[in-house]
């Protein structure tokens, strides 16, 4: 993340700095994870493929209840319907490893 003072922020740009204050380093299982929380609930979703396999026969249960678009998932794309997008931390939840 960025230093948080607007004038140590411009100051380190305009010295050629960047002006990053701290990082991690995030694995890939939470990568994935951090990944259907958020793609999920935007109006694209997710990809399909990007669900882990396993997890995937979630998909119809949650088309069933309508929660998913069917359209969408016959194209490869898990998208969160206007129910579903009341109900979005129960649908990732059975999606996430």
């Amino acid at each position: 993340w960025n230093v948080k003072h607007p004038s140590r922020y411009a100051r380190m740009l305009a010295t050629g700095e960047m002006p990053v204050a701290d990082s991690e380093h995030v694995a890939a299982e939470d990568r994935l994870v951090e990944r259907i929380m958020l793609e999920l609930r935007i109006a694209e979703g997710l990809a399909v493929d990007a669900i882990p396999e396993d997890r995937r026969p979630m998909l119809a249960v949650h088309r069933d209840r309508g929660h998913l678009e069917p359209e969408a998932l016959r194209a490869g794309r898990a998208v969160l319907t206007r129910q579903g997008r009341l109900l979005a931390d129960a649908v990732i939840r059975d999606l996430v490893p």
